[in-house]
């Protein structure tokens, strides 16, 4: 299979490395960051952590451009860069090609499907990588869970379970799903739990849980989160969203989230489609979000200072 991936930061370069490990796809990584993609050219991609240590040659562009003909599109930005990724991806992709998105929180897939169509589109939903960039052309990720594949229209399709396939053969540990957007919420809801006052503090997820100020935060925005969900008629596998949260970060003690890293390097973050969400989607369905829509406004402030 063709692959192409939009997006190679620390998440995609986990994929690209593993779906082209020993030939399985060929695969094609496409980014922004031209230092990254020439290391990447002149020495291959390396990945190393819970699935080992490699260094996989591939092809690897900052213009998407160059890449024809794909069987599959994998877009692996982060959300403000989904937009080009999905006007990329309808020249990348046959015709018929199926445009993955796997994106942390909300909305991603939406922007998506309003430039290719929600027919076109899957949803992935990943976990438990904890993922980071060494430098250009090298990775490293402390986990390797699942990763949670469905149609975005729903349903059990012969092309979601070769899109799954494709990614067996990579290593990955898969699960398919008829309705993929609630386990889109489920990590959304741990997500908003975690990364803003993580964000906010500068404390690891343990620290979180064990700091009765901060965890207070955490759990209301979970519980609005909750909240949101259950009104907007999404079906969960569980009716105490603390407890829930608290069992999977006591998984990842030691985890520092994205939006945690973006902060401690001047970056900002994926508020919008994490924090940001809740409020978005509460209002759709008359509940009030104030935990979540302070934590917002503080990080909007605070990133206002980076440049």
């Amino acid at each position: 299979m063709k692959i192409a991936i939009i997006g190679v930061g620390a998440m995609g370069s986990v994929y690209a490395a593993l779906l082209a490990d020993q030939g399985k796809h060929d695969v094609w990584a496409i980014d922004t960051w031209k230092e990254h993609v020439d290391a990447i050219r002149e020495k291959g991609l390396r990945v190393e952590g819970a699935s080992g240590d490699r260094t996989v040659r591939m092809n690897a562009t900052t213009n998407p451009a160059d890449v024809k003909d794909a069987d599959l599109v994998i877009v692996a930005t982060k959300y403000d860069g989904v937009g080009a990724a999905a006007k990329a991806a309808l020249q990348i992709g046959k015709p018929d090609a199926p445009i993955l998105a796997i994106q942390n929180g909300l909305g991603s897939a939406d922007i998506v499907a309003d430039v290719v169509g929600s027919k076109r589109i899957m949803l992935g939903v990943v976990g438990g990588f904890g993922a980071s960039m060494k430098g250009p052309g090298h990775a490293h990720h402390n986990g390797m869970e699942f990763l949670r594949l469905g149609e975005m229209d729903g349903g059990m399709t012969p092309r979601l379970e070769t899109v799954a396939e494709a990614w067996r053969k990579g290593g990955f540990k898969v699960l398919t799903f008829d309705d993929i957007h609630k386990m889109v919420w489920e990590k959304l809801i741990c997500n908003c739990t975690y990364s803003g006052p993580c964000a906010l503090t500068g404390l690891r997820v343990g620290e979180v849980q064990s700091n009765p100020s901060a965890l207070s935060i955490a759990a209301a925005c979970a519980h609005e989160a909750y909240q949101v969900a259950r009104a907007k008629g999404i079906t969960l596998d569980f009716d105490d969203p603390v407890r829930y949260v608290r069992e999977f970060g006591q998984k990842i003690p030691g985890a520092r989230p994205s939006m945690l890293l973006d902060h401690l390097a001047g970056r900002r973050a994926e508020v919008d489609n994490i924090n940001g969400a809740i409020p978005r989607e509460g209002a759709k369905v008359g509940i009030a979000t104030p935990v979540n829509s302070v934590v917002v406004a503080l990080l909007k402030a605070k990133e206002s200072g980076f440049k």
